[in-house]
């Protein structure tokens, strides 16, 4: 998160996903049915929550095993709301839980996730929700409106396609430890990149390990981004 700092007056609007990175370990397994040998290629399964401006990753998780998105909203979410005032997050179908909106809600920002086949605004587990009621109603009834908010869940796909095309899309190492370490370090690296690109095209200067409120309030908002 430290390597994001610097761009937290710049990002405010962000996007949650997730990918697999590549190994070279096999899984073995006897498939009694068959009555022969079987193995599948591992993969490290990396979570992150990116600004939708930069592409800059502001928090990430990443395990060696494959887990499900929706309940890495929340943390994910925390740790970005440190130091980034979030006032939009934008995810796909299976990040539509109660948890996760009330999420997005507690941090001050508003959820673009889109609603699963069958979901409906009203009783739901013999419980009203009245968050739920209304971000449904907004998907169903203002859609348009909604989808412009929500296709910038697709520049978390465009973060984990410039990661895998500068740092490959794989691991070497062998161990679950030493492999997710490695995945973690393509995306620290994805951050220098975009930051350096930052310091051209936005005039900013990078500090790191300040004492937050915000970041000194983002660096004065960049010190008026430069006098622009």
């Amino acid at each position: 998160e430290e390597s994001a700092r610097p761009l937290a007056a710049v990002e405010c609007d962000f996007a949650i996903d997730s990918t697999g990175i590549g190994t070279t370990t096999y899984r073995r397994w006897y498939d009694h049915k068959w009555g022969k040998e079987r193995s599948t290629q591992t993969w490290v399964k990396v979570h992150a929550m990116t600004g939708v401006t930069t592409n800059i990753v502001t928090a990430i998780e990443a395990t060696a095993t494959e887990s499900a998105d929706g309940p890495q909203l929340p943390p994910l979410l925390a740790r970005t709301a440190e130091t980034f005032d979030v006032r939009e997050v934008s995810g796909d179908k299976a990040y539509s839980t109660k948890n996760n909106l009330w999420a997005v809600q507690k941090a001050g920002a508003t959820p673009y996730i889109p609603f699963r086949k069958g979901s409906t605004g009203g009783v739901t587990h013999h419980r009203f929700d009245g968050l739920w009621s209304q971000m449904w109603h907004y998907y169903q009834f203002r859609r348009s409106d909604f989808l412009t908010h929500y296709h910038k869940r697709s520049n978390a796909e465009t973060t984990f396609s410039m990661v895998k095309a500068k740092f490959g899309g794989s691991v070497r190492a062998k161990t679950s430890t030493a492999q997710i370490n490695e995945a973690l370090l393509k995306f620290l690296c994805h951050n220098i990149v975009v930051l350096i690109q930052s310091v051209y095209e936005l005039g900013i200067e990078p500090a790191f390990w300040q004492d937050c409120p915000k970041s000194r309030e983002a660096a004065s908002e960049v010190a008026l981004i430069r006098g622009f």
